[in-house]
């Protein structure tokens, strides 16, 4: 495989998705309308998303030597996704997500990382050939910390731009301020950027409040998600950019981050310029919630590039 455009040290899962009319509530029972599985975790979601966004990609992560192991795997060749760092663990299933889906679109997840957890530094040291070669490591937060504190030094010490999707949120920021300090770009959604600082997320000035309370832990740059309202990035605490969203109708939200993380990496990794790459990301996250499943609604670098030249933002 050629040197990769992108680096993705995550997570690997299958996903259980049901969709039901209603979430349900504390003790109440619901009847769904559909079952359906499909791979995911956000490491998986996010290094298929980035090789269709147009990028070549490695991924580093772990499955089980069993079934659902295997359907991952294969999902990851067929979409030409470099697999030579993906460890298998005899002794732990693979993770698997429990995904609910509501008619608005909107989901409820329950993970359990089984391998996700086993990936170690040592399993990051044996991938150092590619990670001080390539142009972006993508980072998420299912695997331990450690791990990903660990490949963020790694890439740091060779110059390589990390970006890390601190999902799912930590309720304490305390516990990842070592791993933010290694961080070039921190990519919330405005869930998540609300948990970490503790200001309440309604609009583009509250988002910028947040944006510029997490600079002071040490990423340069935050690119914060706010769904339908676009994305707002600042660099240096300047002041914001919003970006306009797509306007699209949607019907799973699973994975537009991942999609739009994947993507931003892609676009970044070869052009360079943020703001085209927010937009090129921004594409690509309101194309995923209009398919179910995560990897299934990962788009095509051309259908990004079709949705941008025919949508007014």
């Amino acid at each position: 495989m050629e040197k990769p455009d992108v680096v993705v040290v995550g997570s690997l899962s299958r996903d259980l998705v049901v969709h039901t009319s209603n979430r349900p509530r504390v003790g109440e029972t619901v009847i769904g309308n559909s079952f359906n599985m499909y791979v995911g975790g956000k490491g998986n979601n996010q290094a298929i998303a980035a090789t269709r966004a147009g990028a070549c990609v490695e991924i580093i992560g772990k499955i089980g030597q069993d079934s659902f192991g295997d359907i991952i795997l294969d999902v990851l060749k067929e979409n030409k996704v470099g697999h030579k760092y993906l460890f298998r663990d005899k002794n732990l299933n693979t993770g698997i997500a429990n995904i609910i889906v509501d008619d608005h679109g909107d989901n409820s997840i329950v993970i359990v990382p089984g391998t996700n957890h086993a990936l170690s530094s040592h399993d990051v040291d044996s991938a150092i050939e590619i990670i001080s070669s390539t142009k972006v490591i993508l980072l998420q937060l299912e695997i331990q910390l450690a791990t990903a504190l660990h490949a963020a030094k790694l890439a740091r010490n060779s110059n390589v731009t990390v970006i890390l999707n601190p999902a799912p949120a930590v309720e304490d920021i305390n516990q990842i301020t070592d791993l933010l300090k290694h961080i070039d770009i921190l990519i919330p959604n405005e869930i998540e950027a609300s948990v970490l600082t503790g200001i309440d997320i309604s609009d583009e000035k509250t988002a910028f409040q947040a944006a510029k309370k997490l600079m002071n832990y040490g990423p340069k740059t935050i690119v914060i998600t706010l769904g339908a309202k676009g994305a707002l990035y600042v660099i240096d605490s300047g002041e914001y950019t919003l970006i306009p969203a797509y306007a699209v109708k949607a019907i799973d939200t699973t994975a537009a981050g991942d999609a739009f993380c994947g993507a931003l990496a892609a676009h970044l990794s070869q052009d360079g310029n943020l703001e085209r790459a927010i937009k090129f990301a921004s594409a690509a996250g309101a194309l995923a919630v209009t398919k179910g499943g995560a990897e299934p609604s990962l788009p095509l670098k051309e259908d990004i590039l079709d949705l941008m030249s025919t949508k007014v933002v």
